[in-house]
């Protein structure tokens, strides 16, 4: 786990070194720089497998250099497949690309396993790589002369002329917490999606598509228990490759089935991981202590409780916010930051995470409420219906979904939509006109009508994977973890498990109502029932309550007097209303996007 750095054209070396400099915290154990006229390309290294020199990077193989950020799961089965045609002197992921890129090219990429950020000079032809579901970072810019590529935006600020903001990132981070695909929040910045490539050559950028889990063939599997015993061999399989380093490994656990499973198919391989969980001071009804403890006893592993109160959530906030580079709505951040700093203090360099599990086996409640209300499509007298919500208006998210079905528009638009389209009319001094933020959702909805994929649940989890999780989930969990040199592992996002799942028939997932019904099963000779069948609490935390209580509660105001983005009487409705409870994330949201107009176009 590193970060990958590069300009290809000209640079000044005393900017370029203080940009890669920023980027230490990601790879403290050594910095490798190629350097020549016209070329600056790096790496901080994080060493994770085969510790030795021999193994640093940029690692160069005749005319090719790389510079890679990741792990690769299946270096080993690679590397004695190609051991016939190259004579390896390390015994690390790296060198494995490099020979794997040499005897196939750009197809390499469909032989690896893992997760990664891949940049590849061969001559004079740059080919940047980010892996299947998006849990390695990639972002670039190019001024017309110099082309820069980056783990991080901080790494690329130095290199723009001037700060502004990209209003299709401020727009789509409105709707869905993050920033969609390729829109940063700074102007001239982009970043890759999940499952794309990058080749930049004679001063062009060209991007295209490898990967894509609608390019699985729905209704492949039909029979139950053939899904059970599919899905178990690979989540079995995928939970194993990941046990694999050569540094202390922990793993967080939570009072849920996903951190209990890792574990206890962690205990099966004979890795008995030293386990986390948060909990809060002030409000133990949030935290998941009592829950994680009964998960901790029951599967015979050790588990230690951090917990954090209002002052040192307060203070992880800056260093947060400075981390994520740009607006991230998800306050569970803070806690998670502060939890892997601890975890850090202890000495681990690799952590277990259970992300992707909800999204893959439908662990959402709302997913099936959704499936619900699609019923109301066929309905063949509904325009009075269509009339009446479009007279009267509501806030509520419930009013707006059952508006969309009557109005024939798409309904699901990711678990992590945020404010509507009708309420950013509201709020905002500008004219957002109704579905105006599908477009930020265009590509992957007209692929998904293209495909062989015909059940809405299936949409539902393929967009949740591109966008909720990836631009979501694992920007938060790549940058703190990475802020405390710490590797993060999610074995639920292996890409043929995630294919796996695409190929079943879609109403095993949901036919019995139940969430994660196939997950369950999977898991029931493993785990307690008590795990099983405990209701799901999710991640929450008192950010609001500790937020209010601070001086950054008036930020929003603030900065809204300086920007006048913001209708005030709509503005002073949402904070009130977060005070009382609801719309609490809408809140936060604009106040993590006030922090960064603040100090980054204001200051």
């Amino acid at each position: 786990m590193c970060a990958v750095f590069g300009i290809i054209g000209e640079y000044n070396p005393q900017i370029a070194r203080r940009a890669l400099a920023s980027l230490v915290h990601r790879g403290p154990d050594y910095c490798g720089v190629v350097e020549q006229e016209g070329l600056f390309f790096a790496h901080q290294r994080l060493s994770i497998i085969d510790l030795a020199s021999h193994a640093n990077q940029p690692m160069r193989h005749e005319n090719i250099l790389l510079s890679f950020n990741g792990e690769i799961y299946n270096h080993k089965a690679l590397r004695q497949e190609l051991a016939c045609e190259y004579q390896f002197k390390t015994n690390s992921d790296t060198e494995v690309l490099l020979a794997a890129y040499k005897k196939w090219g750009v197809a390499f990429i469909h032989h690896l396993r893992g997760m990664f950020a891949i940049a590849i000079l061969d001559g004079s032809t740059l080919y940047l790589f980010r892996d299947r579901l998006g849990k390695k970072p990639l972002f670039y810019h190019f001024d017309g002369k110099s082309f820069h590529f980056a783990s991080e935006i901080k790494a690329l600020k130095p290199f723009l002329k001037k700060i502004s903001m990209n209003q299709e990132a401020f727009e789509s981070y409105l709707s869905y917490l993050v920033p969609t695909p390729p829109y940063t929040f700074y102007e001239g910045i982009y970043k890759l999606a999940a499952g794309e490539y990058l080749i930049f050559s004679h001063a062009k950028i060209e991007t295209s598509r490898y990967f894509d889990l609608l390019d699985t063939h729905p209704n492949t599997i039909i029979e139950r228990d053939e899904a059970i015993i599919k899905l178990e061999a690979l989540i079995n399989e995928a939970i194993s490759l990941r046990l694999d380093a050569d540094v202390p490994m922990a793993s967080l656990l939570s009072g849920g089935i996903d951190s209990a499973t890792l574990n206890a198919y962690a205990l099966r391989h004979n890795k008995n991981l030293q386990t986390y969980t948060l909990g809060y001071a002030e409000y133990a009804k949030y935290d998941e202590r009592e829950n994680a403890a009964y998960s901790a006893a029951s599967l015979g592993i050790a588990n230690k409780e951090v917990v954090i109160d209002q002052q040192s959530f307060i203070a992880s906030l800056e260093p947060l916010l400075h981390t994520l580079d740009e607006p991230l709505n998800d306050p569970a951040a803070v806690p998670l930051y502060m939890l892997f700093e601890e975890i850090k203090r202890d000495g681990y360099r690799v952590v277990m995470s259970g992300e992707g599990s909800d999204e893959l086996f439908l662990g959402y409640r709302q997913y099936f409420e959704y499936l619900d209300i699609e019923k109301a499509k066929v309905l063949m007298h509904k325009n009075w219906l269509k009339k009446y919500f479009r007279a009267n208006f509501s806030m509520n998210r419930e009013w707006e979904w059952y508006k969309r079905i009557f109005d024939e528009s798409l309904l699901f638009r990711t678990s992590g939509e945020k404010f509507t389209d009708l309420q950013k009319n509201q709020l905002l001094r500008q004219n957002i006109k109704d579905n105006d933020s599908l477009r930020f959702l265009k590509s992957y909805r007209d692929r998904f009508v293209a495909s062989d994929h015909k059940d809405e649940s299936m949409w539902y989890s393929y967009i949740d994977l591109n966008i909720f999780q990836a631009e979501h989930f694992l920007t938060k969990l790549d940058r703190v973890s990475m802020a405390h040199s710490i590797e993060s592992r999610t074995p639920f996002l292996d890409h043929n498990l995630a294919c796996e799942v695409f190929r079943l028939a879609p109403h095993l997932r949901y036919e019995d109502g139940k969430t994660k019904s196939l997950l369950k099963e999977i898991a029931s000779p493993l785990l307690d029932t008590k795990i099983l069948t405990r209701k799901k609490k999710g991640f929450s935390n008192p950010y609001m309550e500790y937020l209010l209580a601070s001086s950054y509660a008036s930020l929003i105001k603030e900065v809204n007097q300086k920007t006048n983005l913001f209708n005030d009487e709509i503005l002073n409705r949402y904070i009130e209303t977060a005070q009382k409870g609801s719309f609490k994330q809408h809140v936060w949201g604009l106040f993590v996007l006030s922090y960064w107009i603040k100090h980054n176009l204001l200051s």
